[in-house]
């Protein structure tokens, strides 16, 4: 049948192609029908048969036998091969032909799904012979139908003609078809040309990638929209790695021009196709290139609802969304991208493109998320991450980031949590941008959520943080606040925790609430106003003190947003009813304030200072204003009375049997008024009386008010600060007169006193201000009467502190509190609560109700019963102060611990002393004449410090004023010194507190002790601004003492008490001032707050560098030119190297008189030094940080290690001292911390701190002797500081020291160890002989322990002596390698250790038999550093084949003098196997067999020896 069908179609092809195809010329008919007959007759014979144009195309079903017979066919006749093709040629002429060779050759295809069938087209171009030619035949074909629209697939030729070339078997020329193929594929249309690209994988064989890819990068470059197939080609392709990475930059080089819409498959394809060679090239085209759209304000484009702007939202969603799939499976790509971005040391190089991929690697989690967050915390950390960059990430943006919400949310909490105060900032932008861009009642619940669980952390710098954010969100969008304000109510369950800064946060938040609502017609939103306003009442008049205080800062907030002149003007605008309402409303709260607080003292001086501080900050309506003016009218008529002439109009009499009389007047006959203390302090049961406790706080808002109506002029009030004071007699206090006096009127004598000082306290606050603004309104005249005034009440105030301190010696009494704050640490009532949790429960509730806010009448009441109850009293007292005094010793270190614990105003004191009382008495009573000596510091006064109110910062203002003006009253600038003593005291402690959150200390701690500083939450930039001034001051005053003390002022005392008289003082002999120790003390001082000022971290910062440079250069030599002559090369005038050289030169150059006035001032000066030096080098780290200023680190940097040597040299002098010739060494037990930094320095900063160890530890130490020498000294002749009481500090000082030595040898062993460049030799012996010296210095530590056998001394022999030996095995495996260059020296180092592991292993056996526990508690820990060390000695010897070196043997039993003893206990054979038994001790490296007899020492399991 197949002929038959075969030959019948052959005629219908004929008759058909004759119909057809008509010819005009008969030749070329006859040619053409004889290619196109032998093309049939082939495709007949072979088995298909071509039927007409309507008819299907016959083919057998084995379609590949097909195939193999056309091969066959062809490669027996190749001559056939262009007849045949000439004849195909021909006849795919006509289309419907070309169709019917381009689809499936049988129906069977469309109805049988397991059949398989194939177009004629497809199966020609898998005959090898036929192949190359008829494939650039159909090629040539797709340009004739490019503008043909086809509706089904059946009828599109292009793609018909297109999948022939897919999947094919076999290329026989790949590089030619593909060649054809790209440049027809040059010039077809867009659309065609894309689906060509797409399928060019499908079709071109891998050897022609090359071409490919050149050709489409060429196309590319022509038109940008062929970048998506382009790229999924590229995908597809078998790419080899040259070519991989000319891919690559094909998808880099389209990132800046390519469409947006394209921009997630081209980020998507790099991801892709990173590798470690091109990540960092991929992650910097991206950070470089990708620019996100600067999108329009969102707020303002919401209402516009603009199409492009919801094209970009989509676009940026498609990229993030791309970047983000993209990366969670790129793990090397991610830490390329934190490894860049945190490499970036400049702000202009961080971009929007840097937060959204951190933020894309927190949303993916992993371990990479905490990477990420460590990353945002440095930037924001180190100010490169700001408001800005964030604002332009996050706004704008909301549809973009709704995926990334809650990873924002959690980023924003992890900022808030952090203790920086920058961190905590950058969280803050994120969290109030997050409220501003997601305007969605959930998305905000979310945030305000979030904020309110951090209020209720109880950690404080994170509860600030939140609600800083919270009163940002208030201020700027309190109407969108409002519908979700009931969210944030949750933060009024915590305010019992919150201190009083946190608690004006909270009510300013809510006042702002309820004043946004007050000012809408919105009737259903009132009562969160009302609702305010009640809770204000409710606490105002709660009876606990607590809920009062919380209720007075509400008022006072309330006031302050009813009453702000621009919210008033506001209400008026809209209604005047509701002005005239919220003004009255303000004025209500104000009085409701008032009457709670009447018979509440302390309760209504806060009150005060909260007015004050309102007033300092808000400009109020002009009725508030008036109010408080009227109300501050009364000081007069409770605390003045008149005088004439210098005399009371009305005598008042004896108060409570004691005679007053006039002190300190110093406007003198002409001055109208006296402050009436002594009268107020004993009417005790009048309401007078509860007067003196707000006295202060009255005083301020006055001069508040005065200052705001006034322009800043106090020249209404100057007359109170002349004003005498009416006290107890002054001849009261000494001698019989004091001796007859009864216990209560003592307790009204120093109460007295008590309130004159803090009266004085508060003039000085008040009257600085006006010498330190330089105001228009005064006039020179005044300006320098005022100076002068200060100056006398300065000294008016140390007179009066010193009889105060002299009288609670002999009359403990606990004063009562005139303020309740203290800065940051919590309320004062806290404080008192810890101060008084000791005392007897009958006893603690009276007293703490005195205390807080409670009734004065009964603090009045206890005061008058203080002789019945004196005693408990006392022992209060001292179980109280010895608390603190105990735990302060305890934190406190430092070169200057006495004067640390005094600026903080808790000296160091004995056990005894506020309980001393008796004996003290019994002291004056003998010595009537007792002298007292203003310099000394008072101690007993200093215990109470905490309860008086802090000076201000303008006071220190009273350090600046010229010695030439008509201010200083004296030509002697030297008798102003302790003014200025008491100043710089009080500047310290300032000091002292802006570092306190450096420090870290106790929250217990901070609450008790720390006295509120005055500085009011001041930053330390700021605080650094304001005292900056003050520089050239403490200069002069450095000067003047150092001439004091160098040579003595005789005329100093005169001086002083003319000056005293002057001051309107009352004129005694008892009362003195010190002209060395005055001096002394200002000297200690001063160094103390220039190292405290040079130890602060943002002092160093590029920002801040004028404030150094000014602080250098007011301690700078005076003869700078001969100081810095030894320096080589000596530094260039003015630059910052020659401010560090010259102020270090003028420091050093006290040393001798520091060294010859006292220990602790030299040990202050050397302290002063190393904090310079550390100053200078932390300058050159940040420096150096900053690439654009490093040509500026190397001048610096040259000089640091000369100030490091001038340091150890300095500190060397201070330890040859010998201070017993000055009678200073027997104290030695209360200077145990300074020695110890002392010598810290002087080994850390020495030139050789290796050499230096070894000639303390192996020359220096062994002179020491065991008891005292035959001549009864027991200090070595070269260290007289080292004697026996110091000698355990010299030694865990050494012991501490070469740990740390070898710990950097370690380190840069291991580094040359990791390192695979070669390694010079000379550095492996250098390092080799600095670990010989280290082993050196140990074994001479340890073997001190044969002659001295205190166990604190074998302690610490052997705690660091196993601390040693485990890092010295950290360097093992180094000595493996390096074992056969440096056989000897590693085998000697061994060898050399072995001496002192010994030793350890006796002392640990002694201490085991003498049952010593702080020995035996240390010995498990160090035994298996010891085994671990037998074992890689073993392991050593035995890898380097010299295994024969080693051998084990028992160990013989001996003490440290290495005398045998016999054994205690008999061991059985079960207990030889463990091995931290006394029998069992851990087998020790040995040397040969003539150091055996010498060294061995103890017994154990066995003995390893090394033989040469």
């Amino acid at each position: 049948m197949a002929p038959l069908q075969r030959s019948s179609a052959r005629k219908r092809l004929n008759n058909d192609s004759s119909g057809v195809n008509p010819s005009p010329s008969k030749k070329n008919r006859h040619v053409e029908q004889s290619d196109t007959d032998v093309m049939l007759a082939v495709m007949a014979e072979a088995g298909c048969t071509l039927c007409s144009r309507e008819g299907p195309v016959l083919t057998p079903v084995e379609f590949h036998n097909l195939q193999r017979r056309l091969e066959i066919r062809f490669q027996s006749e190749p001559a056939l091969v262009n007849k045949f093709l000439a004849g195909l040629s021909s006849y795919i002429q006509d289309p419907a032909n070309l169709k019917r060779i381009l689809i499936c050759t049988s129906d069977s295809a469309a109805t049988d799904i397991l059949s398989y069938s194939e177009s004629i087209a497809r199966l020609l171009l898998l005959v090898a012979p036929l192949q190359t030619q008829f494939y650039d035949i159909l090629l040539e074909k797709l340009p004739e139908h490019f503008d043909e629209d086809s509706v089904s697939w059946k009828q599109d030729i292009p793609r018909l003609l297109l999948n022939q070339f897919r999947w094919l078997d076999f290329l026989v020329d790949g590089e030619a078809s593909t060649r054809k193929l790209l440049d027809v594929l040059s010039i077809c249309p867009l659309s065609l040309k894309k689906e060509i690209i797409g399928f060019l994988p499908d079709i071109i064989g891998n050897q022609s990638n090359g071409m490919v890819v050149s050709s489409l990068e060429q196309m590319l470059q022509e038109d940008l929209d062929l970048i998506v197939p382009i790229l999924d080609a590229f995908s597809n392709l078998s790419l080899e790695d040259e070519l991989s990475e000319q891919a690559v930059t094909i998808a880099l080089s389209s990132l800046r021009s390519v469409a947006a819409e394209y921009l997630p498959l081209v980020l998507k394809f790099l991801i892709q196709s990173a590798t470690t060679a091109n990540s960092k090239r991929i992650v910097e085209q991206i950070r470089e290139n990708l620019h996100f759209f600067a999108l329009s304000d969102t707020r303002a484009s919401r209402d516009k609802k603009l199409k492009g702007k919801l094209n970009a939202d989509n676009a940026e969603a498609l990229i993030l969304e791309a970047m983000r799939s993209g990366l969670r499976f790129q793990n090397l790509l991610c830490e390329t991208i934190l490894k860049d971005i945190k490499a970036l040391d400049r702000e202009c190089d961080h971009k929007v493109i840097d937060i959204l991929l951190l933020l894309i690697l927190c949303a993916n989690g992993g371990p990479l998320r905490k990477s990420a967050e460590k990353v945002i915390h440095k930037k924001a950390r180190d100010g490169y991450f700001g408001e800005n960059l964030l604002r332009q990430c996050i706004e704008g943006r909301r549809e973009s980031l709704q995926v990334y919400f809650q990873d924002l949310l959690s980023i924003s909490a992890s900022l808030l949590t952090c203790k920086e105060l920058a961190i905590r900032k950058f969280g803050i932008h994120a969290y109030v941008l997050v409220f501003e861009e997601f305007i969605g009642n959930f998305h905000r619940q979310e945030v305000l959520g979030l904020l309110v669980t951090h209020t209720g952390s109880g950690v404080s710098y994170e509860v600030d943080s939140a609600l800083d954010t919270l009163v940002l969100l208030a201020t700027k969008h309190s109407r969108e606040l409002v519908p979700v304000s009931s969210y944030i109510t949750g933060i009024l369950d915590y305010l019992e925790g919150f201190q009083d800064e946190q608690l004006h946060k909270v009510y300013r938040i809510f006042s702002q609430l309820a004043i946004t609502v007050w000012s809408t017609t919105n009737s259903c939103s009132s009562s969160i106003a009302n609702e305010l306003l009640i809770v204000v009442r409710k606490q105002i008049s709660n009876p606990d003190p607590r809920y009062r205080r919380m209720g007075i800062i509400g008022a006072v907030k309330l006031v302050a947003s009813l009453g702000e002149a621009k919210i008033a003007t506001t209400l008026s605008s809209s209604s005047g009813s509701v002005e005239k309402a919220s003004s009255e409303e303000a004025l209500s709260l104000l009085q409701m304030v008032v009457e709670s607080c009447k018979s509440l003292p302390l309760a209504r001086g806060f009150f005060y200072d909260e007015l004050a501080a309102l007033i300092g900050y808000t400009e109020l309506h002009p009725s508030v204003i008036e109010w408080i003016s009227k109300h501050t009218g009364e000081f007069e008529s409770l605390f003045l009375l008149d005088l004439e002439s210098g005399h009371l109009q009305v005598d008042p009499g004896p108060c409570g049997g004691l005679q007053g009389e006039i002190w300190m007047n110093l406007d003198g006959e002409v001055s109208p008024i006296c402050l009436n203390i002594l009268p107020l302090v004993t009417s005790y049961l009048q309401r007078s009386s509860q007067a003196l406790q707000f006295l202060p706080a009255n005083f301020y808002l006055l001069a508040v008010v005065e200052q705001l109506t006034n322009k800043g002029s106090l020249g209404s009030i100057d007359a109170l600060l002349g004003c005498p004071l009416y006290l107890p007699k002054y001849q009261l206090l000494f001698g019989d007169a004091w001796k007859s006096l009864a216990k209560g009127q003592k307790h009204i004598i120093c109460l007295s006193l008590y309130y004159g000082i803090s009266w004085i306290r508060e003039l000085i606050n008040a009257f600085s201000t006006q010498i330190a603004d330089q105001m228009e309104s005064m006039t020179q005249f005044t300006r320098e009467e005022t100076a002068a005034k200060l100056l006398k009440r300065m000294r008016n105030l140390l007179f009066l502190e010193s009889l105060l301190n002299m009288c609670l010696k002999s009359s403990p009494l606990f004063l009562p509190q005139l303020h309740s704050l203290t800065d940051s640490s919590g309320p004062a009532e806290n404080s008192e609560h810890h101060q008084l949790k000791n005392t007897p429960m009958k006893k603690r509730g009276r007293k703490s109700k005195a205390t807080s806010f409670g009734s004065a009448s009964e603090m009045a009441k206890s005061q008058s019963t203080s002789s019945k109850s004196s005693q408990d009293i006392n022992s209060s007292g001292r179980l109280k102060q010895q608390t603190i005094s105990d735990v302060l010793k305890n934190v406190t270190t430092g070169p200057s611990q006495q004067s640390s614990q005094q600026s903080r105003g808790f000296p160091a004191t004995s056990d005894k002393q506020l309980g001393t009382g008796g004996e003290e008495e019994k002291a004056r009573n003998n010595d009537e004449h007792e002298l007292i000596d203003i310099s000394v510091f008072p101690e007993q006064l200093e215990m109470q410090r905490f309860k008086f109110r802090p000076l201000v910062l303008s006071c220190l203002s009273i350090l600046s004023l010229s010695q030439e003006s008509k201010a200083s009253c004296c030509a002697d600038p030297a008798a102003e010194l302790p003014v200025h003593l008491y100043l710089i005291r009080d500047f310290c402690y300032k000091l002292d507190c802006m570092d306190c959150p450096r420090k870290q200390f106790p929250a217990m701690l901070s609450t008790v002790c720390k006295a509120p500083s005055g500085l009011k939450n001041m930053s330390l930039i700021e605080f650094l601004k304001k005292v900056q001034g003050l520089f050239p001051s403490l200069r002069r005053h450095l000067d003047c003492a150092v001439n004091l003390l160098k040579e003595d002022c005789k005329g100093y005392q005169q001086h002083w008490m003319a000056e005293s008289l002057q001051s309107g003082n009352p004129q005694t002999t008892a009362v003195i001032a010190s002209s060395s120790l005055t001096a002394e003390s200002v000297f200690k001082e001063i160094l103390c707050c220039v190292r405290k000022m040079l130890s602060f971290d943002d002092l160093s910062t590029p920002s801040n560098v004028p404030t150094l440079k000014e602080l250098l250069e007011a301690f700078r030599s005076s003869d700078a030119a001969n100081d810095l002559c030894s320096v080589h090369p000596c530094p260039s005038v003015g630059t910052i190297e020659y401010c560090f050289c010259s102020a270090y030169a003028f420091i050093d150059g006290l040393f001798d008189t520091a060294r010859a006035t006292s220990y602790l001032v030299a040990s202050e000066l050397i302290m002063t030094l190393r904090t310079l030096a550390n100053c200078a080098e932390a300058y050159v780290k940040k420096i150096s940080e900053n690439k654009r200023r490093r040509s500026s680190v190397g001048g610096i940097a040259r000089f640091v290690p000369i100030l490091h040597k001038r340091l150890s040299a300095s500190a060397r002098k201070l330890l040859e001292h010998n201070w017993d010739i000055d009678g200073q060494g027997k104290t030695w037990t209360s200077k145990g911390d300074v020695l110890q930094q002392v010598l810290h320095i002087y080994i850390e900063y020495s030139e050789s701190p290796i050499d230096c160890l070894e000639e303390l530890a192996c020359r220096i130490m062994p002179q020491m002797p065991a008891g005292k020498s035959r001549s009864g000294q027991d200090s070595v002749p070269d260290f007289p500081t080292l004697s026996s009481s110091t000698f355990i500090i010299w030694y865990r000082v050494q012991h501490e020291e070469i740990l740390i030595i070898l710990n950097k040898v370690i380190q840069e062993i291991t580094t040359f160890h990791k390192s695979k460049a070669a390694v010079n030799e000379e550095n492996v012996e250098k390092l080799l002989s600095i670990a010989r010296q280290c082993v050196n210095v140990v074994v001479s530590l340890v073997n001190l322990t044969k002659v001295h056998d205190k166990v604190s001394i074998h302690a610490m022999a052997v705690k660091y002596g196993g601390k040693f030996v485990d890092s010295f095995l950290k360097g093992f495996e180094f000595l493996k390698i390096r074992y056969d260059a440096h056989k000897s020296s590693i085998i000697m180092l061994v060898k050399e250790l072995q001496k002192a592991t010994r030793t350890i292993q006796t002392l640990c056996s002694e201490a085991k038999g003498f049952k010593r526990t702080v020995v035996t508690s240390k010995i498990p820990a160090v035994k298996r550093s010891m085994e671990r060390y037998l074992f890689c000695v073993k392991a050593l010897l035995h890898s380097t084949s010299h295994g024969n070196s080693f051998w084990m043997g028992n160990l013989k039993h001996k003490d440290l003098q290495g005398r045998e003893v016999s054994s205690q206990l008999h061991v059985s054979e079960e207990e030889e196997d463990e091995p931290l038994n006394d029998q069992n001790e851990v087998a020790e490296s040995a040397a040969d067999d003539d150091d055996d007899d010498n060294d061995e020492n103890n017994h154990g399991q066995g003995l390893e020896e090394l033989n040469d």
